[in-house]
């Protein structure tokens, strides 16, 4: 076996917006360090909902590219595990290896560290652990295109990558896309990294993809648009709302100004670039009633809930259909002839939700996340991306 250099060799890291050597080896960020060094240090700061220092180094949309010849390729990796306390452990991530496009290997490791997150309490712990190697075989030996997928909901430090055979660059191939979203975006739940729907989305319209889904995270940080304004990309959706009712972070008087501004950092990165913004999917427990939302550890399952009544609308707190209607009339307000709307619901429905409901009662399970990237190749890449 040779070991391939993973800086500054043949080996391109796709989806990851930087780089951090670590004493392991490559931690991959889907948010720079500029932007890091601006949101609290959840290492000694209480959080709400899930750390942004830990969902924005899970690797959703994070893969390694090159083509080679090699039957053969190890991965070494050290994992860091989420467990939430008073929930059932998840299971171990996916690494998805995909030849010439297309899904030819599944591989997984028990090995890494723990996080143990107290959602009640807004406490976390870390249990170190040892690195593991993933492992495929058999692969045919004629050259091709390999990309290796991360777990899109586990940290993954990138240790060694070491193949039977010499390494390529890999080609580019598609426009460059760039996704920024929420948990829904991020797609914890999806069977593996390739299910999320913004994967499933960019395998079907041929573009490279960047996913900045945030669980609980998008919520129009500045340094989140500074981020976007500052990448090299060809495409860029926003879904917008969701994690701001989930959150109850905004009232109506801030929300409208925040995503002007949101949009204007964007736009000085991007003057011509095609931008679309999507509304919130259709989520019962907040479409007319504001958060916050939590999760319900005193159940037998999972479930969420949330703790608004509707008749603090009033007082300018938030629901989806708010939500939706200042979209609309923010996007047609700009007057921009490269910035789009596109409403959720035309992704997830009344219909879908009857057909597809959401088992934790706001997170959609592996179906639904490929139901929705098949409905936005179609629309967006068919529409406001063709």
């Amino acid at each position: 076996m040779i070991t391939i250099p993973l800086i500054d060799g043949p080996v391109a890291i796709r989806g990851a917006l930087d780089i951090e050597h670590t004493p392991n080896g490559l931690l991959p960020h889907r948010l720079p360090a500029a932007a890091r060094a601006q949101f609290p240090d959840n290492h000694t700061a209480r959080f709400d909902g899930q750390p942004l220092t830990m969902v924005e180094a899970q690797p959703a949309g994070v893969r390694l590219a090159f083509r080679t010849t090699a039957t053969t390729i190890e991965l070494e990796v050290l994992p860091t595990k989420t467990v939430y306390k008073g929930a059932s452990s998840m299971p171990d991530g996916v690494y998805d290896l995909l030849v010439n496009g297309r899904l030819a290997a599944q591989a997984s490791t028990p090995a890494g560290n723990t996080l143990l997150l107290d959602m009640p309490a807004r406490r976390f712990h870390t249990t170190p652990g040892q690195p593991g190697t993933v492992r495929f075989t058999g692969l045919p030996p004629e050259p091709k295109n390999i990309e290796i997928w991360l777990p899109q909901a586990e940290i993954t430090e990138l240790i060694a990558l070491r193949t039977d055979a010499p390494v390529d660059a890999p080609t580019q191939s598609g426009r460059r896309w760039l996704h920024h979203g929420s948990s829904l975006s991020h797609c914890a739940e999806a069977a593996s990294p390739t299910g999320t729907w913004p994967a499933v989305a960019a395998r079907l319209a041929g573009v490279e993809l960047t996913n900045l889904g945030l669980g609980t995270n998008a919520l129009l940080d500045q340094f989140v648009a500074r981020a976007i304004r500052d990448a090299d990309v060809d495409l860029i959706s926003l879904k917008i709302g969701t994690n701001l009712v989930t959150s109850d972070l905004m009232r109506l008087r801030a929300f409208t100004p925040a995503v002007h501004g949101f949009l204007d950092t964007i736009r000085d990165g991007h003057s011509d670039t095609p931008i679309l913004v999507v509304s919130p999917i259709l989520s019962p427990i907040i479409e007319d009633t504001p958060g916050p939302t939590v999760p319900d550890f005193d159940a037998t399952t999972l479930r969420f809930r949330t703790l608004g009544v509707a008749d603090d609308l009033a007082y300018g707190r938030l629901c989806l259909t708010i939500v939706r209607d200042e979209l609309a009339r923010i996007t047609a307000q700009r007057a921009d002839p490269h910035l789009h709307y596109l409403d959720g619901r035309t992704l997830y429905g009344q219909q879908d939700y009857t057909e597809l409901p959401p088992p934790d009662g706001l997170h959609l399970d592996p179906a639904g996340y490929q139901r929705m990237g098949e409905r936005f190749a179609q629309l967006a890449f068919n529409g406001p991306f063709a």
